[in-house]
């Protein structure tokens, strides 16, 4: 089901990277023409109601825009990384839609009241596997490896139920394939309240600096660290809290695929075929 190719020239090495460089790029420019002007805007609007001392203008001092609250290096960098993992679940996504696409397709062929016996097995498997090299779509396509190894393993053992087991190996397999390939989105789950941490400890360190300053009345400087600091903490644990959800999301569409091929080859596949008594198969070949 997933490509064999593990090389620099496979999708799920080419998307990874890709995808990072696509989210690094899209977010400068968006911080560029969008967030850091926003946020310079906002600093600069509150400094002047700040000087003015109004208390009128006190409730539009605390509404803050979401530039404000993301304009810091660590919040930015939270934001490539949601969106650096949001790239690959979504390409992980429309991976299992196309591999779903083929319950659609008869792959067995069996006319109803027909039973696929051993000695018919090869030859299906020859046809099916001299289609799929046909097909470029269904190369390492979960459902019709499925179907291969139940014929290969029924023509060779003669066994409804190590075909089932067939089946049921590869599905495992392929299972746990797609398990892995989630490991980069789970590093990145952990990786974002981490940045919002380092960015804490950093916002902290910088207000502390400027204790001095505030015992004499100019807190401004470490107003600033401490809402660095809060807004990186604020910042990582939400973008986290959505990226798991789709993180959940994908992996049960992960989870329901590999069932949904199961329940297909058990349906369409093993529960047609059979082992042929002596005297069947006496009367087959008389």
């Amino acid at each position: 089901m997933i490509s064999r190719n593990k090389g620099i020239f496979s999708l799920e090495f080419l998307v990874p990277v890709f995808g990072f460089i696509f989210a690094v790029v899209t977010v400068e420019l968006w911080y560029h023409y969008s967030v850091t002007p926003q946020a310079e805007e906002f600093m600069a609007r509150r400094k002047i109601i700040a000087a003015r001392g109004a208390s009128g203008d006190s409730a539009e001092m605390r509404e803050r825009p979401l530039a404000a609250v993301i304009k810091d290096l660590e919040p930015k960098w939270e934001v490539i990384f949601c969106f650096w993992g949001m790239i690959i679940l979504g390409y992980k996504l429309v991976h299992v839609t196309r591999e779903r696409r083929l319950f659609k397709h008869d792959f067995v062929r069996v006319q109803p009241g027909e039973r696929i016996i051993p000695e018919d097995a090869l030859d299906r498997y020859k046809e099916l596997r001299t289609a799929i090299e046909r097909e470029s779509r269904w190369r390492e396509r979960l459902l019709p490896e499925c179907i291969l190894a139940a014929l290969h393993r029924f023509h060779a053992t003669a066994s409804v139920q190590d075909a089932a087991n067939a089946v049921r190996e590869r599905a495992d397999l392929a299972g746990d394939e797609l398990d892995s390939s989630l490991g980069l989105v789970r590093y990145i789950a952990w990786a974002i309240p981490a940045i919002g941490f380092i960015g804490t400890v950093r916002g902290i360190g910088d207000a502390l600096n400027f204790a001095e300053q505030a015992i004499h009345g100019d807190i401004s400087s470490v107003t600033t660290g401490l809402g660095l600091a809060f807004n990186s903490t604020f910042v990582g644990l939400s973008l986290c809290i959505v990226l798991m959800f789709w993180l959940h999301l994908v992996q049960g569409r992960q989870e329901a695929f590999v069932i949904e091929t199961q329940t297909f080859c058990r349906d369409k596949l093993i529960d047609v075929m059979k082992v042929p008594t002596k005297e069947e198969a006496i009367a087959v070949y008389s």
